[in-house]
């Protein structure tokens, strides 16, 4: 039973490990390239690449799966099932239906329910109280194949976009397990998805994370949370990036004779912001240049006066 592994980021690693330690014989591990990040544009290996190598295993980094040059690899690797976990690249259907056992995709939410690249974060942005792990069988659409195994967990009121990250990532892992030996023995066959049901959770853009302060101060908290730590909420204070990285709503309504925006004082739950229908406190910040620091800290050395206002 030769597996090959295709994911990048950290959210795979725990399934790529989950394979290992049940035995499986990974034959091989697809990546995205490493690239250039920071201010000197040093070329930084995906966490799955790194992962794979301390286990020697076998990595392969194509720009696109579907050049024929990766294409003649996948053909000698032969692989008799695929696992793919947050990968990065779309397959295109040869690799889809080459394995005898399929193609076989862990993704964090309830399919049909956000379908696409950012389902963490948009389930946490859209107030949403449960989510889950989704195994699924792949085909040529996005997300929209066979559902093999689900399994729901709840979305507390204080998880950021990190939180629930973890917990899904230790979810799949578990379930992807069930589900190679259910498709293996031949007890998992699949149940159809319902597109009528089916929404969708786009990739965030660049700068998806600037922060409307004319908005419910709860969405304006379910938004930091949902993007908290990335790519991270943000507003400007003067010229300089505040990034926001954890807040709370207040319970009190605006009397409407502040802007939204309007820094007010320093409470116990935060640093009070002005939203559109009430209030909401800031707890967790980072100034563009400085590092991460709680509001309490942050303020001793920067001063901000009631009545500035974050643009």
């Amino acid at each position: 039973m030769n597996i090959l592994f295709m994911g990048t980021p950290e959210f795979a690693i725990p399934s790529l490990k989950s394979l290992l330690e049940h035995d499986y014989n990974v034959v091989g591990v697809v990546t995205q390239p490493d690239k250039p990040k920071g201010r000197g544009r040093k070329y930084i290996a995906p966490p799955v690449k790194i992962s794979a190598l301390k286990a020697g295993i076998p990595v392969y980094q194509p720009g696109r799966v579907r050049d024929e040059s990766f294409l003649e690899i996948f053909r000698k690797i032969s692989p008799d099932m695929v696992v793919l976990v947050a990968f990065g690249q779309i397959l295109p259907k040869e690799i889809i239906d080459f394995p005898r056992f399929g193609c076989i995709n862990v993704h964090p939410s309830l399919l049909p329910k956000y379908r696409g690249a950012a389902p963490i974060n948009w389930s946490i942005i859209n107030g949403e109280e449960k989510t889950g792990i989704t195994i699924m069988r792949m085909d040529e659409g996005v997300d929209s194949g066979d559902i093999l195994l689900q399994k729901e967990t709840g979305i507390g009121i204080v998880d950021t976009f990190d939180d629930l990250h973890e917990k899904l990532s230790s979810i799949g892992a578990e379930l992807l397990i069930r589900a190679v030996e259910g498709v293996i023995d031949g007890t998992l066959k699949g149940t159809p998805q319902d597109g009528s049901l089916a929404t969708f959770a786009p990739r965030l853009a660049r700068d998806a994370g600037y922060i409307n302060w004319d908005n419910e101060a709860e969405k304006i908290v379910n938004f930091i949370r949902g993007l908290s730590s990335h790519p991270g909420a943000y507003s400007f204070l003067g010229d300089k990036k505040l990034k926001i990285f954890y807040a709370v709503a207040g319970k009190e309504k605006s009397s409407g004779e502040k802007t939204p925006g309007e820094i007010g004082r320093l409470m116990e739950a935060g640093l009070q912001v002005t939203a559109k229908d009430g209030h909401l406190y800031l707890k967790d910040v980072q100034l563009e240049g400085r590092k991460r620091m709680l509001i309490e800290d942050f303020l001793r050395g920067h001063r901000l006066d009631p009545g500035d206002t974050l643009e």
